[in-house]
């Protein structure tokens, strides 16, 4: 039985690693999967899994994210300002390292994130983040599963009681 959880995928910047660990998520557990892209990609042949995509331009794909996504669902994001309106809307925000976006973390990132941003524009060079290893793959796909399990497990009793 499908469950009524929707993960979106902020897709442009996402790894193919995570998307490969989504992309196994969505059939293993039945969970629809939309990926909001600027331009197309290759996705495996899933009822559960689909791809829309979005003209170019700043925050359109983030814009129809929070447009599509309800409070309880998934969103998978580097993105923190994205991830910030996630939060404000009651969803759940997972980067791709596995960070779990809380209301305290979120603003947290976005502080760190302006300060960055200050110091880059007065010519400070910061450098940019660090590649994605195997051990933020893997945190991320321990991050999903207790996430994805908590929500069904709460569908599931929510469902019982009725």
């Amino acid at each position: 039985m499908p469950s009524s959880l929707t993960i979106y995928v902020d897709a442009d910047a996402c790894p193919v690693a995570i998307k490969e660990i989504l992309f196994r998520t969505a059939k293993r557990l039945k969970i629809e999967t939309v990926l909001i892209a600027n331009g197309g990609m290759r996705i495996p042949d899933s009822k559960f899994i689909r791809i829309e995509t979005v003209p170019h331009g700043a925050d359109i794909a983030d814009n129809r994210i929070i447009e599509l996504m309800q409070a309880g669902d998934i969103v998978i994001t580097g993105d923190i300002p994205l991830a910030s309106r996630v939060v404000k809307k009651s969803g759940i925000a997972i980067g791709t390292r596995g960070e779990l976006y809380d209301d305290e973390s979120v603003h947290s990132r976005l502080a760190t994130r302006d300060l960055m941003e200050q110091l880059r524009s007065a010519g400070v060079e910061t450098g940019g983040p660090r590649p994605q290893n195997t051990k933020d793959v893997q945190a991320f796909a321990n991050q999903l599963d207790k996430i994805v399990t908590r929500l069904l497990r709460k569908s599931k009793r929510k469902n019982e009681s009725k």
